[in-house]
């Protein structure tokens, strides 16, 4: 059991390239109605990526663009950053806060823009969805690709301005949210607000990922 747990956090990375592949290729147009419940949302999202991935007209620049582009507008980047950095968030000036919230965007496009092929005819089921506390709904899904290999993706969503948008991604039950975490809150431990935005420059810069 212990193995098969491990295999699973090492294989998260590459599930959420997988994530971003297929809610990637669809007009912004179609997107994020007012009034749209959290699931309906994610049910419009998943059927009509589905069909561009069926699509092989598109380049891999012209998925990474319209990656960019969808996920830019569905996601709730300044939560998701607060999220993320969590206490650390107060200790950012206002000035390092927004900053701290375009790199960690830019950083995200660029570790999870990478592998835009990679779309084997994986269909996707909406299983279920519940109110959370506080407000916030969960969306639950799997990415089917066959038996044991089937993928369980969670979406949170958070309801702002009307409108229901994206602040975590669970898979396998692994948060993005909690995941970042992790890695933020021990780059500030060992060097303080800036080292973190200094290495997000620095990875933006070269279009590395934090940790391979």
């Amino acid at each position: 059991m212990k193995k098969t747990s491990t295999t699973s956090k090492k294989s998260w990375w590459s599930k959420l390239l997988v994530l971003f592949c297929l809610w990637a290729c669809m007009p912004g147009a179609a997107l994020g109605a007012g009034g749209d419940a959290p699931r309906a949302v994610i049910e419009r999202t998943s059927s009509a990526v589905l069909a561009v991935l069926a699509d092989k007209s598109s380049s891999a620049d012209e998925k990474r663009r319209k990656i960019q582009d969808i996920v830019y507008v569905e996601v709730d980047f300044e939560t998701l950053s607060r999220l993320v950095l969590a206490q650390n968030w107060k200790r950012l000036s206002p000035e390092q806060q927004k900053e701290f919230v375009e790199q960690f965007r830019q950083h995200l496009a660029l570790t999870y823009g990478r592998n835009v092929d990679n779309y084997h005819n994986e269909k996707v089921s909406i299983v279920g969805d519940r109110e959370e506390k506080g407000g916030d709904w969960t969306v639950q899904s799997k990415i089917l690709r066959g038996g044991a290999d089937d993928i369980s993706l969670d979406y949170r969503l958070r309801q702002k301005d009307g409108q229901w948008r994206i602040i975590d991604f669970i898979i396998e039950g692994v948060s993005l949210v909690s995941n970042f975490r992790s890695q933020f809150q021990e780059i500030i431990a060992n060097g303080g607000p800036e080292h973190l935005l200094e290495l997000l420059r620095q990875k933006n810069a070269t279009g590395e990922p934090l940790k391979s």
